[in-house]
């Protein structure tokens, strides 16, 4: 199933904003699947990043697919001018809209792949009623806001139990996790059933960003074919 396959998604929040061209085509040759951009508006979290205009630059700048990640408040009024800007897969908070279903609907209707995200006190059965809306699951592993933050473990079983789902019902989502994402846990969280894994400190913050994410993707990979 389309599913299985692992994606390293590099988080460009943790880059070196004055190189970013730079830093995407390092990572993207050594491997990443995905560029993960997180656009913060200072109220649905406590912090303030990008916007419609870099995820515009990104998508001159790499051929790879662009994961928005939408932490804001009413979604529903940039939807179509992030699609518009590039985004392949725009992914809403669960939290930070009432009507969900309609927010996933308005992303398939403008050409983009369809992803909620739940944060870490949301329990995962909050969206089992959208899961057939659903082409991603973002499991939030750190309170969304902040780089460099540590794992949060409870995320293993929320990943644990979407997998169990998806094979029970057949779906095809995928999972994404997103937060405390590094060589010491990925293994983990590959058996446990995500597929995406976003990672910024962990790639960018180390003298190597193009062996971090090979190795990354490595052990994944690893894990991944352990399993089966």
């Amino acid at each position: 199933m389309t599913h299985a396959r692992i994606e390293i998604a590099p988080s460009i929040l943790a880059s070196n904003f004055a190189r970013l061209g730079e830093e995407v085509r390092m990572v993207e040759q050594a491997g990443a699947e995905v560029i993960h951009l997180d656009v913060m508006d200072g109220h649905f979290v406590p912090n303030i990043s990008i916007g419609i205009p870099v995820v515009a630059s990104m998508r001159k700048a790499t051929r790879l697919p662009l994961d928005v990640h939408l932490m804001i408040e009413q979604p529903e009024e940039y939807i179509e001018e992030f699609v518009h800007a590039g985004a392949t897969r725009v992914l809403v908070h669960q939290e930070a809209t009432v009507h969900l279903d309609r927010a996933l609907a308005m992303i398939r209707e403008h050409g983009a792949e369809a992803g909620a995200a739940i944060n870490p006190a949301t329990p995962v059965a909050m969206l089992s009623e959208v899961l057939d809306k659903l082409d991603t699951v973002l499991v939030m592993s750190v309170n969304p806001g902040f780089g460099g933050q540590k794992f949060i473990r409870g995320a293993l079983e929320k990943i644990r139990q979407l997998n169990q789902w998806r094979s029970r019902y057949n779906g095809n989502f995928r999972i994404e996790v997103d937060g405390g994402v590094d060589l010491d846990n990925i293994a983990e969280l590959a058996q446990a059933g995500a597929n995406t894994f976003v990672a910024g400190t962990s790639i960018f913050h180390t003298t190597d960003p193009a062996g971090a994410t090979r190795q990354l993707r490595r052990l994944a990979s690893e894990a991944l074919s352990q399993k089966v």
